[in-house]
């Protein structure tokens, strides 16, 4: 029998997990939304985006950050893997943010079928870590025009959950991750952006807020973990990267 490839895994988990994906990657609890606000704005500064923007999202999923992002841009293409997760975004969009520019698509993170230097802007909240991340990287770059930015979050590595969530099984399976996906070391995200081609890189640990935070101790959790991203060694080991890349040519 033929090994199914990570991409019919990954459609197969997620047509398994469809109904509970937001309670899976944790947007909709009050410390999601918070994580998912500040998300969304680190994509809107660290790639530049603006209303003159055309900006791609790579694995849009049920749209958190397609609602979040999309009104600040001229054209967004919001892009999945997953056709379930895709009709859902769209539908949430529709019925959120009706007066955004938004085309859906269905694609490949790994093998895009759109045309080279086109967008100003590609970002994408974890996704990387359920692809090839080296064969999308480049893939990113090739859309991007000529001094356009990338921009994404990742699960870290060297945070103790997140190692552990990633590595072991049986917790794997619990927390609903798909069998492929991974997380990423700071140093290993900063090669794999020069591989593929990007300049201008900045690979840093941010966010100690955990989804299932009590709404009761946000704001107290929330400054404290602001104040723990400012200590060189403790940083390190925050739930996750932010990156972000340029595509060398002119802006």
């Amino acid at each position: 029998m033929k090994e199914k490839t990570c991409q019919e895994r990954e459609l197969a988990h997620w047509r398994q997990w469809e109904a509970k994906a937001d309670e899976v990657w944790g947007w909709q609890s009050p410390a999601g939304q918070l994580r998912a606000a500040r998300r969304a704005e680190l994509f809107r500064e660290l790639g530049r985006i603006g209303s003159g923007s055309k900006v791609l999202e790579i694995g849009c999923g049920t749209g958190e950050f397609t609602r979040r992002v999309a009104p600040l841009t001229k054209e967004l293409c919001a892009t999945d893997l997953s056709p379930e997760l895709l009709r859902r975004a769209e539908q949430r969009l529709r019925a959120e943010c009706s007066t955004a520019n938004v085309i859906f698509e269905l694609q490949d993170a790994m093998q895009l079928k759109l045309p080279n230097d086109c967008f100003d802007t590609v970002y994408g909240c974890s996704i990387l870590h359920h692809v090839n991340a080296s064969q999308a990287l480049r893939e990113v770059c090739r859309v991007l025009k000529p001094g356009g930015w990338c921009v994404f979050s990742e699960p870290n590595m060297l945070n103790p959950q997140i190692a552990l969530q990633k590595n072991l099984g049986f917790i794997k399976r619990r927390m609903g991750d798909s069998p492929d996906e991974t997380a990423f070391f700071r140093w290993e995200m900063e090669r794999l952006l020069l591989q593929a081609g990007f300049s201008q890189l900045s690979v840093r640990p941010f966010d100690f807020l955990h989804p299932l935070t009590p709404p009761r101790w946000l704001k107290t959790v929330e400054r404290f973990g602001l104040c723990l991203e400012k200590c060189p060694g403790l940083r390190q080991i925050s739930g996750s990267l932010i990156l972000c890349g340029q595509k060398p040519g002119r802006a």
